[in-house]
């Protein structure tokens, strides 16, 4: 793998790189490997599927803990896209490829290297994070967990795939640490490991515990119509929600003070539109009327300072009296129909 050349093309550069046309390779080998693996892959497995979706493996979640498996094997892969063996990769590839030349190409990929803007790195494990490739390499390689869950372990638990990520429900204590103790070990076969730090037993029936998963905060709750009894709630974790906010200030920087406040809107649109397609299914009416609040004060207080004022005073009034100028609203949208969320 050469350094990618770069030309000059009016103010900016063009980046006419191999890595363009690696990654059209990528995705024509993906469309022509995607089948044959699907056949294979199962239920339990959530992420970068056809017709699969995150919300599908959250609602899930949900009727799994609703239905008595309140203990949660919350398990984080260390470095998984680092740490795949060439050797367990080509394997896996082979159970379902028959043409070297294919599997040569895939495994090609990890060959390749890694080109850091000054030196090229063979590492001697991994796949590229984020290549078109690396969520079905992914599957293939963790697919020999899941097969082994399901044909093995099924009693100790529900596993829940999406991708690197995943969780295990379990009825008692006694199974789920069973079940952490079975997936370090499965894992161990594959050249990979469990993060200590972030892998953890949850009992959901303690009060206020709680576990993340796809970036929303999972914890039982007490009904609200039926005292006594609990079910399973989601919302937006704090790392999402911060994250949000983050784009938010970008949005409504001091850096787009002459941009037109119409502009600024829009951009912020178009934030909101995708966060709130995402977060709507679930319990997400609190968090969603907070960062409203926080939407309007940081425009608030861009048009004021736009208009040579100080505070958010100025901003409110002309919102107000303009409608909120379009600006999209979160509350309102929350939906808790399953059916919606299938993608």
């Amino acid at each position: 793998m050469s350094k990618p050349h770069t030309t000059w093309k009016g103010s900016q550069y063009d980046h006419t790189v191999p890595a363009v046309r690696d990654r059209v390779v990528q995705a024509a080998a993906k469309l022509v490997c995607e089948p044959i693996f699907e056949a294979d892959f199962l239920d339990c497995s959530y992420g970068f599927r056809p017709k699969r979706s995150a919300h599908q493996a959250l609602e899930a979640i949900r009727v799994g803990v609703n239905g008595g498996r309140t203990w949660v094997v919350d398990a984080d892969i260390a470095s998984f896209f680092d740490s795949i063996r060439p050797e367990v990769l080509r394997s896996a590839l082979e159970e379902r490829i028959s043409d070297r030349r294919m599997v040569k190409l895939l495994m090609g990929w990890l060959r390749a290297g890694i080109w850091t803007g000054e030196t090229l790195i063979h590492p001697e494990t991994g796949t590229a994070q984020g290549g078109v490739i690396s969520p079905l390499m992914a599957n293939v390689v963790l697919h020999r967990l899941d097969r082994s869950w399901q044909q093995d372990h099924r009693r100790l638990g529900q596993i829940i795939r999406f991708a690197d990520d995943l969780v295990i429900l379990s009825p008692t204590r006694e199974r789920a640490e069973e079940a952490l103790a079975v997936l370090t070990g499965i894992l161990t076969g594959l050249g990979l490991s469990l993060a200590p730090a972030k892998t953890s037993l949850v009992n959901l029936r303690e009060a206020k515990s709680s576990f993340t998963f796809l970036g929303f905060h999972h914890r039982r709750v007490e009904s609200f119509t039926r005292k006594g009894r609990h079910f399973l709630s989601r919302w937006p974790s704090d790392r999402s929600v911060g994250r949000a906010k983050d784009r938010i200030r970008l949005h409504t920087d001091r850096r787009w003070l002459m941009l037109p406040v119409e502009d600024v809107v829009r951009n912020l649109n178009r934030f909101l539109i995708g966060w709130r397609g995402y977060f709507r299914y679930g319990n997400s009416t609190t968090v969603f009327h907070d960062l409203d609040q926080f939407t309007m004060e940081r425009l608030a207080r861009f048009i004021s300072n736009k208009h040579g004022h100080h505070g958010r005073r100025y901003g409110l009034r002309v919102l107000i009296d303009h409608e909120c100028l379009g600006l999209v609203r979160l509350v309102g949208s929350v939906r808790h129909d399953p059916a919606h969320a299938v993608r």
